[in-house]
């Protein structure tokens, strides 16, 4: 069996990583966008958490990229400088072989070293047990449930509120 690889994304990874948000996108209600952005947009949106220092990450076993999980700004405000928001998504036929877990995890680790504080979960789907519970291991806590906030699949959809401190989190004051 070969080793799963958690490493920063490179160029070549664009079409798994969008192929992937494709199948979240269309099949399940963990992100609220309704159409697959195509491949230029994913790229895009890979560039611009890049350009801000931050990591985008890709799970690779054999050649195959199993999901990746990237942090960005949580608000565009100066006074969130320091509160990042995560994101992760799996193939699905990666899921619940723990690889969303060491995907958090290392992202965790990365934002960390780069000096954020706090991380938020903004998980689409209160039925999202799996997402919920990786972010529970991982050291998040319960911030709330925003009630019916999107509407997807012909039903109302919650938004699952998880937050976490990093480094020095709450307890000395942030330089910058």
């Amino acid at each position: 069996m070969n080793a799963l690889l958690i490493r920063p994304i490179a160029a070549s990874d664009m079409p798994a990583v969008t192929a992937v948000y494709a199948q979240a996108v269309l099949h399940g209600s963990a992100t609220f966008e309704l159409e697959p952005p195509d491949e230029a947009e994913m790229a895009r949106r890979r560039d611009d958490v890049l350009s801000k220092g931050l990591p985008w990450l890709v799970a690779e076993q054999g050649g195959r990229i199993l999901g990746y999980a990237y942090a960005a700004p949580f608000r565009p405000r100066p006074a969130y400088r320091f509160c990042l928001e995560d994101s992760i998504y799996l193939d699905p036929a990666s899921h619940g072989r723990g690889v969303g877990r060491l995907l958090l995890a290392e992202l965790v680790a990365q934002c960390e070293s780069r000096g954020a504080r706090q991380m938020l979960a903004v998980i689409g789907d209160s039925d999202n047990a799996a997402s919920i519970g990786v972010h529970r291991a991982c050291g998040f806590d319960h911030g709330g449930i925003l009630r019916a906030a999107g509407w997807k699949f012909g039903r109302w959809v919650d938004v699952v509120l998880m937050q976490r401190s990093l480094g020095e989190g709450r307890s000395t004051p942030a330089a910058g």
